[in-house]
């Protein structure tokens, strides 16, 4: 999930950067291309405002969703209409009902564990076919909700995550940026970060993918509908909505599931 992050931030961010310098010359970000910054703006993606970080064989957009060399060779510009809420990627959790088993790393402090916790009964609350557990060992989880690593915080990314696979298995980690969270003390809001990715772990796009404007601000933007899909979910709004748990950018507040979150929970699931 994206916050809007002050150029203050970034710059105090750049500690981090220095401490972990060492570990970059192992682990090198890979420059992004002219060619590869065509293709993600051919498909939609906002390149302009978010930095593209290309990382072991992984490419992040637009400070949250993480996507394959594979997965990107094989997008289409496909466009979804503009005037539609909910969305859920191609491929969704399948083997249903399902129990999802979530571990949280110990590296975290007992909020994210709170949180985690929190973001689970939320879901869990929805009596669906998919029911979510947390689990003390990463050897059984299905979802590992671990550190992101040290270029998240330099480069102003706060968490992401990945989408179903074509097996029907949820996206296997949700990373999240200590640099930032750790210093989030309202439980609701780190809880609905948690809630978000999630979210994408089981299928479900940004509400306003087709328009990040409505939640973040700045120029219109269009995400994109790509490989992955971008289908618009049955009996949702044809308006966006205030509120909802998978908007792009998050305000720091805490958001509950709406009403039309609760359709969309229903009818995938």
């Amino acid at each position: 999930m994206k916050k809007v992050i002050t150029l203050l931030t970034i710059l105090s961010l750049s500690f981090l950067f220095s401490c972990e310098k060492e570990e970059s010359n192992v682990n090198p970000i890979n420059e992004a291309t002219p060619e590869l910054i065509a293709k993600l703006n051919n498909l939609g993606f906002n390149t302009h405002d978010f930095q593209v970080v290309v990382y072991e064989g992984n490419i992040i957009v637009e400070n949250d969703i993480v996507l394959t060399m594979d997965q990107l060779d094989k997008m289409s510009a496909v466009k979804a209409m503009p005037d539609q809420e909910h969305y859920a990627t191609d491929y969704l959790v399948a083997s249903l009902p399902r129990t999802i088993n979530v571990y949280v790393s110990t590296s975290f402090s007992q909020n994210y564990f709170d949180a985690t916790d929190a973001a689970i009964s939320r879901y869990n609350a929805e009596s669906l076919t998919l029911t979510f557990q947390r689990v003390t060992s990463s050897s059984s989880a299905d979802i590992s909700i671990v550190p992101s690593p040290w270029y998240y915080g330099f480069f102003g990314i706060l968490g992401s995550a990945g989408f179903p696979t074509a097996a029907g298995d949820p996206h296997n980690e949700i990373m999240l940026t200590r640099s930032y969270y750790d210093g989030v003390t309202d439980l609701g809001a780190l809880t609905t970060t948690i809630a978000h990715e999630m979210g994408h772990c089981i299928g479900f796009r940004h509400t306003d993918y087709m328009d990040r404007s409505f939640s973040c601000g700045g120029s219109t933007d269009d995400e994109g509908a790509s490989d992955v899909g971008a289908n618009h979910i049955a009996g949702t709004p044809t308006t966006p909505e205030t509120g909802s748990w998978m908007l792009a950018c998050s305000d720091g507040s805490d958001r509950p599931f709406t009403a039309s979150d609760k359709t969309a929970l229903d009818v995938l699931y």
